[in-house]
């Protein structure tokens, strides 16, 4: 049977019942975790025609504060789909605090604008206009073309940069993402969708945009007639990436909530790694990180 209680001495050093072998180290009462970085992104927006979608919002910070002993919830926002295609924001809050990211808008279906979102999503046909991105997360998307007998959408925008708009006869690009170290080594975020081309009979050489680094999707193209079903690709999971545009839609990707902390474990919620002087606690679907009221420190 263990030990059921621990007395502490007038120096308030923790003491063990004779007899019984005490954890070596384990003295000193430390301060319960009261900082952490964090990272939170949007899921990307989806695509249904021509315009990428946008990536999901990126917010970050170092140094915010937390409460020992406290709850807090995370969301992780879905990507958009081909509607709706608006991505789902991401969060970290309960009855005291609340951050969002605002999830990536989608990409334009035909002739119609771009979402807003945390990036904008990419303009169709006509041209059609990018959506706007919210400020401090991300950037706007950019215009779609056409030229009859080709159709081009622009580029979603991503945490980095905005999209890129279309240029006959070729689609816009999706911006390029943002890296963060959180996850222990760099790895890039929000990127946008590339914008997808439908080429209808013309012998001109055309290319579809390519996806902004940090999961962004390709758009999709097709040969000259008869047309073909053009699909662009999905946003890579847990990056935020937008979709890239095509004749038939897909889906942005989902986001992702990291929270990091120097020093050894002192919470617990999500996946648990270390990297050299911190302690990572990754989200990659909803769930709770929940900070210790009193953690002892090894000595």
């Amino acid at each position: 049977m263990g030990v059921r209680y621990f007395n502490a001495d007038t120096n308030s050093n923790l003491t063990r019942p004779t007899g019984f072998v005490f954890p070596v180290g384990l003295s000193v009462a430390a301060a319960a975790l009261s900082t952490i970085d964090y990272l939170v992104v949007a899921g990307g927006g989806g695509s249904s025609n021509f315009g990428a979608g946008g990536a999901g919002g990126f917010r970050t910070s170092t140094g915010y504060s937390v409460t020992g002993g406290t709850s807090y919830s995370i969301t992780v926002g879905a990507g958009g789909s081909s509607s709706p295609r608006q991505g789902s924001n991401s969060g970290f809050w309960n009855v005291s605090t609340s951050l969002w990211s605002t999830g990536g808008g989608g990409g334009a279906f035909q002739n119609n604008a771009g979402g807003s979102g945390g990036s904008g999503g990419g303009g169709g046909f006509a041209p059609g206009p990018g959506g706007s991105g919210t400020p401090g997360q991300a950037n706007n998307g950019r215009n779609g073309a056409t030229s009859h007998p080709i159709y081009v959408g622009g580029g979603g925008g991503g945490a980095g940069a905005p999209g890129g708009n279309a240029s006959l006869p070729n689609a816009g690009n999706g911006g390029n993402g943002t890296a963060s170290p959180y996850s222990g080594s760099p790895v890039t975020y929000a990127g946008g969708g590339g914008g997808g081309i439908l080429n209808n009979g013309s012998p001109a050489p055309t290319s579809a945009g390519s996806g902004g680094s940090g999961g962004g999707g390709a758009g999709g193209t097709d040969a000259p007639a008869p047309i073909g079903i053009l699909v662009g690709s999905a946003g890579t999971i847990n990056t935020g990436g937008g979709a890239g545009g095509g004749y038939s839609g897909n889906t942005g990707g989902s986001g992702i909530v990291i929270i990091r902390y120097a020093g050894s474990q002192a919470a617990g919620g999500g996946t648990v790694t270390t990297s050299p002087g911190f302690t990572i606690h990754t989200f990659t679907g909803d769930g709770t990180f929940s900070t210790n009221n009193l953690v002892y420190a090894i000595n």
